[in-house]
């Protein structure tokens, strides 16, 4: 496909990085930004929601995952650039598009930094109850730290390994249950549980829905591969394979670990206070399981917290290349890696033990609603602007398609806007409204005084 003239210019000016990335490391990104708290931790408030219909929650998460795939698959092999969906959006809509896509996406990953940050302390709290949460923040803190700002290649490599770890825990959790619920002989086990304490539904058709925007919260992070593009080796064959490998592996994991789960563990012993991984080893007496879990569970927030750095480091970068953040955080160290981006965007990991010193029964679950507006608006702004991306292609050939345009590209636009609609009714999540809104008001003022300044200057921030 013939590549639009300015859009050149953006992957100009983002030029600089280092192109290290292999299909298996972007995959394992994505897996590793996903996979985290949202499965481990974040599933226990779900099932706490929805009860056993927390599988069609996650269902459903799966579906919007999947248009969102085909969209950006789209976009990203057209045009690989750090900047991805900012960038698209910055073109295809218009740059005041780009500049509140960016800036709403870098707060949510900071704040979601946050959130695995603290289930590190949740689960470091597992074998040391007496130390502060705040001292294992700070430690886990400042070696990941360090990862990012040596290199992309060893990020990918530590990436790679800490996701391999996860998804082999995963693996052997699901032939585990399956043994436990098929081949055991307790009577509590079962999928009789789907329909005790109040049945498949017990907090009705509103809970399950409700329990659909704290799944999409476990897929957020597939679009990371992206993201990821402005440093793959060959993002044209790497960026399809990565996206439905990751995808694909997201459903299989999160639909069969939670239908065992809630039929071994009844739904209402499902909390944030332990992982309800932990409760299914502490259920079927394997011996060290329960600590074994609980590793692989600090490991899956650790790999998570990983991946977020790197990827809001790189959108920060895109900022400032762009002119919308200070020069400062487009500059590159010896190893090509935006250091001061890098810093910058540690802002989160603050916040978190803040909190956490404050409340830390409440740290997990404040973290995670900041996150969720800045995630959900990123996502439909993803359908908005696949939208106008292939109105503007619709009569050249594309090296990928999306299937079904323009109805599944609606269709998941449509999805999002109910769920953000949604937590304006549920209390712990009506302050994704209250804050997103005036945010978006916030940056729009901003953009409006830089584009001001720019046009009296000609100068950049």
């Amino acid at each position: 496909m013939k590549q639009n003239g300015s859009f050149q210019q953006i992957v100009d000016r983002e030029k600089g990085l280092t192109k290290g990335l292999t299909t298996g490391q972007m995959s394992m990104i994505a897996i590793g930004g996903a996979i985290g708290t949202g499965l481990f931790l974040g599933s226990g408030f779900a099932i706490g929601q929805a009860g056993p219909s927390v599988i069609i929650s996650y269902g459903i998460g799966a579906l919007i995952a999947l248009l969102l795939m085909g969209c950006l698959a789209e976009m990203t092999v057209a045009h690989p650039t750090s900047g991805s969906f900012g960038a698209y959006a910055e073109h295809y809509i218009n740059p005041w598009a780009g500049y509140l896509v960016r800036y709403s996406y870098w707060a949510c990953i900071v704040a979601a930094v946050g959130v695995e940050v603290t289930a590190v302390a949740v689960y470091m709290s597992y074998w040391f109850p007496a130390v502060p949460g705040t001292v294992w923040i700070l430690i886990f803190s400042g070696i990941l730290i360090y990862v990012n700002a040596t290199s992309v290649n060893l990020f990918g490599s530590v990436e790679y390994w800490f996701s391999m770890i996860k998804i082999v825990a995963i693996v052997a959790f699901i032939l585990l249950g399956s043994y436990v619920v098929f081949g055991g002989n307790n009577p509590e086990i079962g999928f009789q549980n789907y329909v005790n304490d109040g049945g498949f539904l017990p907090n009705g058709w509103s809970g399950m829905w409700v329990a659909v925007v704290i799944a999409l919260f476990s897929y957020l992070s597939i679009e990371m591969i992206a993201v990821t593009a402005g440093e793959a080796k060959d993002p044209q064959v790497a960026v399809p394979r990565a996206l439905k490998a990751t995808v694909f592996r997201l459903v299989l994991f999160y639909l069969l670990t939670l239908t065992l789960m809630l039929a071994i563990v009844p739904w209402a012993l499902a909390g944030v206070e332990t992982s309800p991984f932990v409760k299914v080893m502490e259920m079927v007496h394997v011996p060290g399981a329960a600590g074994i879990m609980n590793f692989v569970v600090l490991v899956a927030a650790l790999s998570a917290m990983n991946s977020q750095l790197y990827i809001t480091t790189r959108m920060m970068f895109s900022l400032s290349r762009a002119g919308y953040a200070p020069a400062r955080f487009g500059k590159l160290n010896k190893k090509n890696v935006p250091v001061y981006s890098l810093v910058l965007s540690t802002i989160g990991i603050g916040i978190a033990a803040v909190i956490h010193a404050i409340a830390p029964d409440q740290a997990y679950l404040v973290m995670m609603g900041i996150s969720m507006f800045g995630a959900m608006f990123t996502w439909f702004m993803i359908f908005v602007t696949h939208y106008f991306f292939r109105k503007k292609y619709s009569g050249e050939k594309l090296p990928v398609r999306m299937w079904g345009y323009p109805y599944l590209t609606l269709l998941g636009a449509l999805l999002m806007v109910s769920l953000l609609f949604t937590t304006w009714f549920v209390s712990f999540f009506k302050g994704t409204l209250m804050v997103g809104i005036p945010w978006l008001i916030i940056l729009s003022v901003a953009y409006y005084l830089h584009q001001k300044k720019n046009r009296n200057t000609g100068g950049q921030l």
